[in-house]
Parts: C-alpha cells; structure tokens; sequence
C-alpha cells in the first residue's frame, strides 16, 4: 500500500490537466479539496480511476449545492472520492450558472452516480447530460420546482401547528 500525501494528488493533478485547471485548493479535516472546470470533470475522474498509484475507485457521494449570491456559479457538484487501496479522500469540486445547469453524467466511470445524479437533479435542477434516466427519485414527478434550492423557506409559512418557543424562537 503506497502513503499517498494531498501534495501528490494535487502534483499528479496539476501534471496532467495544468495549474490552471485546479484551483481553490484547501483541505478539511485532512481531506483534499479542489476545484475544476466542468469540461475536466470527466477527464480528471478518469485519469484518478486509472492513476497506477493514486486508484480514485470508488465513488463516495455526490452532492448538489447552491449558493444564490454567487452569480454565474450559483449550483454545484461535489464529487466525493476514496481511494481505499491507499485510505485517502478526495472532494472535487464543479460550478455552473443556474441559466444553464449543465454537467457530465459521470455513470459511465461509476455505477453507483446514477442515483446521486438523480437525487441532484431532483433537489437542485442540475442536468447531467448523458445520464441514462435523469427523472426524479424522491419528489413526485409533475413538481415544478427544486426543493433544495434557498429560494424557498425551510418551513410552511402557512402552518399554525407549530409553537415558535418549543424550537427556540
């Protein structure tokens, strides 16, 4: 088994796809996070699948976001990875325009996106092109919105049933 470091993932990343396309660099609790552009999405998972050293196999989550303040990037996806032959974890992270909230299906590299591609779909309307059967998976399918998005209250303004002390308000 090989001590892989986050410096390694990040030289091996920036050797293949250029400094440019990985930014936003930090790292969490131990956790390597970066960000790139959705047009390396794919090519980047690949080359982390196949890495002989680095083995990006096994993908954890994917989970939508939204930030509303941050226009032309306001929806978007982090790919959670493990590599468990060396025990390391990577987040890559990708943003789009909410005008066009377009991304790679990424099923073809790992079976287990299809229903994470779907449940960010159904929570933040992001499309994920290619995708076998992008429709919902948890909310009905005649809803004309995505739940998820913070354009809409967390609570049922209309509801009368709730005693604001009991939820420390």
């Amino acid at each position: 088994m090989e001590n892989v470091s986050n410096q390694q993932i990040i030289d091996a990343l920036q050797g293949q796809f250029g400094e440019e396309a990985i930014y936003g660099i930090a790292e969490s609790h131990g956790i390597l996070q970066v960000t790139t552009e959705v047009e390396h999405i794919v090519p980047m998972l690949h080359f982390l699948y196949q890495h002989p050293v680095l083995k990006f196999q096994f993908l954890t989550d994917l989970a939508g976001i939204h930030f509303p303040e941050a226009k032309g990037q306001e929806l978007g996806v982090i790919y959670h990875l493990h590599s468990l032959e060396n025990n390391v974890r990577l987040w890559i992270k990708i943003y789009v325009p909410i005008e066009k909230p377009e991304v790679p299906t990424v099923t073809g590299l790992f079976a287990t996106a299809n229903w994470m591609e779907r449940e960010a779909f159904d929570f933040y309307g992001i499309i994920f092109e290619g995708h076998p059967n992008l429709i919902r998976i948890l909310n009905v399918e005649d809803m004309d919105y995505h739940p998820m998005r913070k354009e809409y209250p967390l609570e049922d303004a209309t509801r009368h049933d709730k005693i604001d002390e009991l939820f420390g308000r």
